[in-house]
């Protein structure tokens, strides 16, 4: 029996190297997602009091502009919910708890 040996090209690198963001555009995107998360975080401070009683950790999608919001256990139905009725919208969803988010880092 003659052993094999495998042809096997080891990639490094990124994945797509030809896709390289600068600085400043990773800052504003970061800035970009700031401003949109500060947007959706009045409806959500607003509602959060009565949905902490009844909707404890369950999720919230939020529309900014309209005001809109759609609540599930599910994060991933919440979203898809949301995306039916405002599909080419960008939404936020939070986590109806004290923090808004999800387990801590």
């Amino acid at each position: 029996m003659t052993n094999v040996k495998p042809n096997r090209t080891v990639r490094l690198g990124r994945l797509f190297p030809e896709i390289q963001w600068s600085e400043e555009k990773k800052a504003q995107w970061r800035a970009e997602r700031e401003a949109f998360y500060q947007r959706c975080k009045p409806t959500f401070d607003r509602l959060k009091p009565e949905l902490i009683k009844t909707h404890y950790n369950w999720y919230i999608a939020v529309e900014p502009d309209s005001g809109d919001y759609f609540i599930d256990k599910d994060d991933m139905l919440v979203a898809h919910i949301a995306h039916e009725k405002y599909p080419k919208v960008k939404l936020h969803v939070f986590r109806i708890n004290e923090t808004g988010v999800c387990g801590t880092i």
